[in-house]
């Protein structure tokens, strides 16, 4: 080759680079998945923002990313992602493989907890929960792994009665049963004392299991409900459990 085929060979290469470094964010809007939209992208492809994400007709909130493009020789897309929205925020690394696996890393979270979320609670129950995840991975709607923790703080009725602050973990030696991943669930104090598991099953969804005591000193209304749940044992304990899919 020449030496002004090099220096032309050079050139074009570094406009290439220039060109794809500068990709406008907004040249990948058609892009999205079915049903999911932006009001506004902003940035390039490998730092760019979507303001105003919605997904099936749900708000979900603003999304910044970073994209790691080393990561793309192994057919796999990498980022850094922040999403907000109202007063929950979440963030971490996220990689999708060529199969449409999702592994995400990193990521902490907190959120308030409401119905939209879990469709369980009873009206007007308010909550906030906090999410700290090391590993987890999913594809489709069904999870196949999961190392971390997420606790639910300020856990109140309606009427304004607190129920105490829980949490769940799921360590790294995570039990698996029939397909299912195994967390344990225990209280962080208040009226009552829970210890039991939380089982993520494949159909997705889920089982929680527990044991349920009033501890001294809960209001009575609340000891009282309890007794829906069945009879006492010798500990005073009850069962509890619920299950759900998503």
């Amino acid at each position: 080759m020449s030496r002004g085929a090099k220096i032309s060979a050079a050139a074009v290469a570094a406009f290439l680079a220039v060109v794809i470094a500068r990709f406008p964010a907004r040249w990948a809007d058609g892009l999205l998945p079915s049903g999911t939209t932006c009001l506004r992208v902003s940035g390039t492809l490998w730092n760019g923002a979507c303001s105003g994400l919605v997904a099936d007709g749900s708000p979900i909130g603003d999304l910044t990313w970073s994209v790691h493009p080393l990561r793309l020789v192994t057919a796999s897309l990498s980022a850094d992602v922040e999403l907000s929205r109202g007063s929950g925020s979440a963030r971490g690394r996220v990689d999708i493989g060529p199969s449409g696996t999702v592994t995400a890393q990193d990521v902490h979270a907190a959120f308030p907890l409401d119905r939209t979320l879990l469709a369980e609670l009873p009206p007007g129950t308010r909550a906030r929960a906090q999410a700290d995840i090391a590993f987890l991975r999913y594809k489709g709607n069904r999870i196949l792994a999961l190392r971390g923790r997420i606790d639910v703080q300020g856990l109140t009725t309606a009427r304004g009665e607190p129920l105490g602050d829980y949490r769940v973990e799921f360590p790294a030696d995570t039990a698996t049963t029939r397909g299912s991943l195994v967390g344990h669930l225990t209280d962080l104090g208040g009226p009552f004392s829970v210890d039991g598991t939380v089982r993520l099953t494949p159909e997705p969804g889920y089982v929680i299991e527990a044991e349920v005591a009033a501890r001294p000193g809960a209001p009575p209304d609340l000891e009282n409900a309890l007794r829906y749940l069945g009879s006492a044992d010798s500990r005073g304990r009850r069962p509890f459990s619920l299950a759900g899919t998503f």
